[in-house]
């Protein structure tokens, strides 16, 4: 700090006479000494690290030691230790005061000496006197040094006395001990010998102890194979597994070089008694379980059950004398339970008793095979846990893959021989619910709730199990019993008449009956469809259904209406066939899987539609007027006029037209009383607009042979003009309402027309010999 404080700039007091003593050097030019040391010193730069660092040491140096009488502490010493002083150290001795607080004023030090106070003091003497103060601190440093270091010296030396001392009592210890060893030294080697021996007899004993307990069965392992006190468990299974492990052990040292010994064939009969008596309970403790099964209500396989089962597979003979206990034993369970649950119900009363609904045939079938499927659902649970098979997690109803093993051919012989005294009541009681039903429908139902369970028992238990034949069969009668049902549905239908007396054209309720029958069994059918069966399928399994039921239906109609129109020429049998057909085909309509029967239903309809088209044509044109003059033109000769025809003159003509104007005129233009009668709008519809248009092209006709001058009808254009529709063609079809077609279009329909007369001809012969047969 002192040197920091020398270095500074002067004070404010010096500062103006060093401004004007550097002007006057600078005048006086630069060969002063003094000038040039000024301005190096006033120029110097002091903010770099380094120079901080060695004025703040000096500082430090300087502050830190104590004045006495205005000389530094660290110089007196130095001064006492034999040091030099110097020209200016006597003054500096006569210096006296204390450093006041307030040290540094505009960077000058300043020391207080008997009262007054001298600038730059400390600065100045620190300049002439650093290296003494330096090396006077170095030197009491160094003495201070010497000084510890032969305070350590000095323990260094009572510390070598210390170990001497020791070393020699560890000398006279050696000593002391190698003359015991000496002494000892027979001892020690009877000592080592018995040692070794105790070792060796250690060795013996534990291999003999480990022969033993590898080779014997204790007392406690003994006791749990032989007495009836311990039962089978855990202990029991424990013994057994180390006799089983001993057998194996002594097979395997009897294989040695040195061939068989005694030791071995001695253990070897021991454990094979042993063995046989384990497996002797086994048989005794499982033949008692199985019997007690029959009692419990709930079949629960524990762990002790399940092991037994397992050793027992490697005694075929035990097995199967145990699992026959078994056998009998869920023979008589089962069909005692199936008995209770017909006659007695559940516990309490609940459920009811299944023959209290034996007059509902299809709640009773189903509860019946309800409860045999979930008893043989039951019993697949039982037997997979007593042999410890675990379920293929296959859904209910699904194909089981029946793996050919040991265990699946036990649990398929049980199974078939506990649900096998079932199979007869059973069937008897299906059968008599079969055979006593009337109902088609509910025999449809029974035979599909027949074929389902089949099925499904099929897939459970396998198609050669003794349940499976039975439901199959089952099956089968049912759906003989049905058919056959049916079949005389079919003929009674076929029998009945109609009623004389009757005039309606609507389907006959014989006909309604059996097609509502035919309904509710497609209903069934659809239900009982398995998902993602294809379509042709589908037809296949109901194409001999429909067979039975509507083709004697369609027989029916035909037979019945040819029968009472003979009888009443004026019932309108074409409507009553287009009716009862157009019924049963609205009936097939909503089935994808009687598309078969509905095209022929509707290639019989169409047959139909034509013929009373040509029907209703030909009674139309007569109550137009024009049909008496067509007819007599058709029988006039060749090349002969048309006017020249007695019934054909221009009054009968005329008169002819007038009535076709008064037709047109009336109600039965826009609708037909007969058609009217058709269930079916569309077809009447149709009917009446195929007529009209065989109308409009007549009336064309008709108009072109009154103009044809060879006709030799007089004022041609006058007479047509005289009555609506005064001769012009486009203004009929404007009348029915019916769009104009082209003259192709007109073509086509001739044709079609022509064909459609064919066929109807070829029906009304067909007809008639069905009529003469």
């Amino acid at each position: 700090m002192l040197a920091g404080a020398s270095s500074a700039a002067p004070s404010r007091q010096l500062t103006p006479s060093l401004s004007s003593s550097s002007q006057q050097s600078q005048s006086q030019g630069s060969s002063n000494p003094l000038s040039i040391r000024l301005y190096k010193v006033l120029a110097a730069n002091f903010d770099d690290d380094a120079t901080k660092d060695a004025l703040n040491t000096l500082s430090e140096l300087y502050s830190s030691s104590p004045t006495t009488s205005g000389v530094p502490n660290g110089k007196k010493k130095a001064k006492d230790v034999g040091g030099d002083d110097s020209d200016g150290d006597e003054e500096e001795d006569d210096s006296e005061g204390e450093v006041d607080s307030n040290k540094r004023r505009f960077g000058h030090s300043v020391y207080t000496v008997a009262g007054e106070t001298i600038p730059g003091e400390i600065a100045g003497r620190a300049r002439k006197n650093l290296k003494r103060d330096v090396e006077a601190k170095l030197a009491e440093s160094s003495r201070r040094f010497l000084h510890a270091f032969a305070e350590v010296d000095k323990q260094l030396d009572t510390l070598q006395d210390h170990i001497g001392a020791m070393r020699s009592r560890v000398d006279e210890a050696q000593a002391h001990l190698h003359q015991t060893n000496e002494a000892c030294r027979s001892l020690l080697d009877r000592a080592g010998s018995l040692r070794e021996q105790r070792q060796d007899i250690a060795t013996r004993q534990s291999i003999v102890s480990l022969f033993l307990d590898r080779f014997t069965l204790s007392k406690e392992e003994v006791e749990a194979i032989t007495s009836r006190e311990v039962p089978v468990g855990k202990r029991f299974f424990s013994a057994m597994n180390k006799t089983e492990r001993i057998q194996l052990d002594c097979r395997v040292l009897m294989s040695g070089e040195s061939g068989s010994t005694r030791a071995g064939l001695d253990i070897l009969t021991a454990t094979s008694a042993y063995l046989e008596q384990a497996y002797d309970k086994i048989f005794r403790w499982c033949s008692f379980e199985f019997r007690q099964m029959g009692k419990d209500a709930t079949l629960e396989v524990g762990t002790a059950m399940r092991e037994a089962v397992r050793r027992l597979q490697q005694r075929t003979e035990l097995l199967t004398e145990a699992l026959t206990y078994l056998s009998q034993t869920r023979q008589a369970t089962l069909l005692s339970g199936f008995t209770d649950a017909l006659t007695r119900g559940g516990p309490g009363g609940l459920p009811r008793p299944i023959e209290l609904h034996a007059h509902d045939p299809m709640r009773y079938v189903g509860d019946m095979l309800a409860w045999v499927h979930q008893a043989i659902a039951a019993e697949r649970e039982f037997l997979e846990a007593l042999f410890d098979v675990k379920g293929d997690g296959r859904m209910v109803g699904s194909v089981r893959t029946f793996k050919k093993s040991e265990e699946e051919e036990w649990m398929s012989e049980l199974m078939d021989a506990a649900v096998g005294k079932l199979c007869t009541p059973l069937k008897v009681r299906v059968q008599q619910t079969v055979r006593s039903q009337e109902s088609s429908i509910t025999l449809y139902k029974i035979a599909n709730l027949l074929q389902f369970y089949s099925l499904t028992m099929q897939r459970t238990i396998g198609e050669e199990a003794a349940l499976s034949k039975t439901l199959n069969d089952m099956t089968n009668m049912a759906y003989h019993v049905f058919f056959e049902a049916i079949q005389n549905q079919g003929r009674v239908l076929l029998h009945a008449k109609l009623e004389l007396e009757d005039s309606s054209v609507s389907p006959p309720l014989t006909v309604l009956d059996h097609a509502q029958v035919l309904r509710e069994i497609m209903v069934v059918y659809q239900s009982s469809l398995a998902e993602g069966e294809s379509i042709e399928d589908q037809v296949d399994g109901f194409k001999d259904i429909l067979e039975k039921m509507v083709d004697p239906a369609v027989e029916m109609c035909m037979t019945s209406s040819d029968e009472k129109q003979k009888l009443r020429p004026k019932w309108d049998r074409s409507v009553f066939v287009l009716n009862t057909l157009s019924y049963v085909q609205s009936v097939l309509e909503p089935f994808s899987f009687t598309t078969d029967k509905q095209s022929m239903l509707e290639g019989l309809i169409e047959s139909r539609v034509m013929q009373l088209i040509e029907e209703h044509y030909a009674s139309v044109i007569v109550d137009t007027g024009l049909g008496e003059i067509i007819e007599v033109w058709k029988t006039r000769k060749a090349n002969e006029p048309l006017a020249r025809l007695p019934n054909a003159s221009t009054p009968r003509i005329q008169a002819a037209l007038h009535k076709f104007s008064v037709w047109l005129a009336g109600m039965t233009v826009d609708h037909s009383p007969r058609l009217g009668q058709l269930m079916v709008q569309s077809l009447a519809t149709r009917i009446h607009q195929a007529a009209l248009e065989r109308l409009i092209y007549t009336y064309k006709w008709f108009c072109e042979e009154v103009r044809n001058p060879e006709n030799r009808y007089e004022a041609a254009a006058t007479l047509l003009g005289s009555e609506r529709p005064f001769g012009q063609v486009h203004l009929l079809w404007q009348i029915f309402g019916i769009e104009e077609k082209e003259e192709g279009d007109e073509e086509e329909e001739e044709d079609d027309e022509e064909g459609s007369e064919e066929e109807s001809g070829e029906e009304g012969e067909e007809e008639s010999d069905e009529d003469e047969e």
